[in-house]
C-alpha cells in the first residue's frame, strides 16, 4: 500500500506519450505494395499512448490524475486534450507545442493480432527539466508506462524515481515493448536496472518480463524466476500480464494468479494500461493484493473487448 500524502493535488502523475491511434480492422489489413489498393472493413481514430490510456482509466476510477507532456497544435493534439478532459485527467502540465507534430500510431488489426507503425512526434517530448521538485511534490504516486519510447527522459529516469522516493512518493513502472529489443539499455541511455532499484511496483507483460530478466541476469528462465529476480532488485510487487491467460502478482511472501474469461471483437489496445490503472486504484486505497488484481483484471478484460484504448474502460461505479 502507498503511504498517505493527503495534502497533494494528485493521486497519480504520469509522463504522456501523447499520440493518436488510427486503427484499421478487418479480416485482411495487410498492405500490398505495387500501388495495390485494398479495402478494409472499418477504422477507428482514437487517443493512444500507454501512459495516456492509463491516465484516463485511473481518472475514471476516481484517482486525481495528471499528465506531463506535449501535443502539437494540430487536430490530433486537440483531440487528445479533449479526450483527456472528458475522462477527468488534469492537463495543466501538457504543453501545446506549435513546432512539433502530434505522434500517431497506425495499427493494422486482423482478428486476434495487430501490427503498429508509429510516427514518434510528441510521444517522446518529455524532458528531464520538465520534472521539477514542485511537480513531484504535487502527487502521491508516479507512474511511468512508456519507458523505452521516452528517449529524452530515459537517461534521467533512475534519478527521477530516486528523487520521487526521497520526497515520499511511491512509484510504478510498465516498460512496454522495447523497439530496439535491448531491454537493459546502454549507460548513456539509462539502465533499466537502476530504475527498478527505486520502483515499488513493476508491471510488465509476460513476454517483456522474460526478455528483461534475460537481459539483466544473463539467464533465460520462466516467469516465476523472472519475478523472483525482480523482487530481489527493488520492486515490492511484480504484476505480470498474460493477455487471455490472465495475470499474476508476486510479492516476497505471496503469489496470486487470476484467470480471465476470453473476449472477442476487440483489439486489445490499452488493455494492459487499464490493468495497471485498475491495480493502482486499489493499491493506493489500501485494498488487498487479491482485490487489486481482481479490479485490474476486470479493467483489462473490458478494454480488450472493445476497439481502441478508451471505449471499454470501467468507471468506479461499474466496480
Amino acid at each position: 500500500m502507498a503511504g498517505s500524502r493527503a495534502n497533494q493535488s494528485f493521486d497519480v502523475m504520469t509522463f504522456g506519450d501523447l499520440c493518436v491511434d488510427l486503427i484499421m480492422t478487418g479480416p485482411d489489413v495487410t498492405p500490398q505494395f505495387g500501388q495495390v489498393e485494398k479495402l478494409v472493413e472499418d477504422y477507428t481514430l482514437e487517443m493512444g499512448g500507454s501512459c495516456c490510456i492509463f491516465a484516463c482509466q485511473a481518472a475514471k476510477l476516481g484517482l486525481r490524475t495528471a499528465v506531463v507532456g506535449r501535443v502539437g497544435d494540430d487536430p490530433f493534439g486537440h483531440l487528445i486534450l479533449r479526450r483527456l478532459h472528458e475522462c477527468g485527467v488534469d492537463t495543466r502540465h501538457v504543453i501545446v507545442d506549435p513546432i512539433r507534430k502530434t505522434g500517431i500510431g497506425l495499427a493494422l488489426c486482423p482478428p486476434g493480432d495487430r501490427a503498429i507503425l508509429t510516427y514518434i512526434g510528441t510521444i517522446n517530448a518529455v524532458f528531464p527539466e520538465d520534472v521539477t521538485g514542485d511537480l513531484l511534490r504535487s502527487t502521491r504516486h508516479l507512474h511511468h508506462g512508456s519507458y523505452y519510447l521516452h528517449t529524452n527522459l530515459r537517461p534521467a529516469m533512475a534519478e527521477i524515481f530516486k528523487r520521487a522516493h526521497h520526497l515520499g512518493l511511491t512509484t510504478s513502472l510498465d516498460t512496454n515493448w522495447d523497439p530496439a529489443e535491448e531491454w537493459e539499455g546502454r549507460p548513456k541511455e539509462g539502465r533499466l536496472s537502476q530504475v527498478l532499484a527505486n520502483t515499488d511496483i513493476f508491471m510488465p507483460n509476460d513476454q517483456e518480463a522474460v526478455r528483461i530478466h534475460q537481459a539483466l541476469s544473463g539467464v533465460e528462465r520462466g516467469l516465476k524466476e523472472a519475478a523472483s529476480y525482480f523482487l530481489q532488485h527493488g520492486p515490492r510487487l511484480v504484476t505480470i500480464k498474460a493477455g487471455a491467460k490472465g495475470a499474476r502478482v508476486y510479492s516476497p511472501t505471496e503469489f496470486f494468479d487470476r484467470a480471465v474469461q476470453p473476449v472477442s471483437g476487440g483489439d486489445s489496445i490499452g488493455a494492459g494500461d487499464s490493468f495497471d490503472a485498475g491495480f493502482l486504484a486499489g493499491w493506493l486505497r489500501g485494498l488487498s493484493i487479491e482485490r487489486c488484481l481482481e479490479i485490474a483484471s476486470s479493467c483489462g478484460r473490458s478494454v480488450a473487448s472493445q476497439i481502441g484504448g478508451l471505449a471499454g474502460q470501467l468507471t468506479l461505479h461499474d466496480l
